[in-house]
């Protein structure tokens, strides 16, 4: 049946648009990969030292570069979502997109949807945990091209906890729409949980390996979601 009332999507990324593995198996171990000489080389440019600094204030301790680029490995291995790792994963991955060593994962069926509600009048958005950066550097590098047209905003943490429903009342308020109007997709439930409770329509999306989570609409792909617009 199809979906009523909405006038914008907001859309989660991995799991979502975009497979889980890339970002655990491309982009994560790209970034440990290059950080430390990434760090070697930038470390006294004004942006990269306030960076290092930071990890030392979140470790209590003041840390030189060689203990703050192991706590920075360590943290990328424990997928914490802190800024400073962030900002720095961001900085790598851009060279990494620049120089065409791995292109942004899309699944083939979400460009051409999200085309297809761009051009029908719908506001789309993203909400990741990932910082914006980071989701329009992938968004801009597919292999379908440059997707950020589609897009008229990015959210990611600092707008709050995925798993919040003010976080979304946020970005309600922000798009400028009732949250009924907004469509959440995502492949986490508690995520989706928390979209509901703000009042937003949700659909969790079952890419291989999701298991479906109750209270929700489920959709295999994208084409699978009918929006009445």
């Amino acid at each position: 049946m199809p979906i009523s009332m909405v006038r914008a999507v907001l859309t989660d990324i991995e799991g979502t648009t975009t497979s889980l593995s890339f970002v655990q198996e491309v982009l994560f171990p790209y970034a440990a990969q290059h950080l430390p000489e990434f760090v070697r080389v930038h470390k006294d440019e004004t942006e990269i030292r306030s960076l290092l600094d930071e990890v030392s204030a979140i470790q209590h301790t003041a840390l030189d570069d060689e203990a703050a680029m192991a706590v920075l490995l360590e943290w990328i291995k424990e997928d914490k979502k802190l800024a400073p790792l962030k900002a720095l994963q961001g900085m790598i991955w851009e060279h990494g997109y620049g120089a065409k060593d791995f292109f942004g994962h899309v699944y083939p069926d979400a460009p051409i949807v999200l085309q297809r509600w761009h051009e029908a009048g719908l506001g789309l958005y993203v909400f990741s945990s990932g910082s914006v950066f980071a989701q329009k550097l992938l968004f801009g590098h597919t292999e379908a091209g440059d997707l950020t047209g589609l897009f008229s905003d990015y959210f990611d943490t600092r707008t709050g906890p995925k798993k919040e429903a003010a976080s979304y009342i946020s970005i309600a308020q922000h798009i400028g729409k009732e949250p009924a109007e907004i469509l959440f997709l995502s492949d986490v439930g508690a995520e989706l949980d928390a979209a509901q409770e703000a009042g937003m329509q949700t659909t969790q999306l079952l890419r291989v390996g999701t298991e479906a989570y109750a209270g929700h609409p489920h959709a295999e792909n994208f084409y699978q979601i009918e929006l009445n617009v």
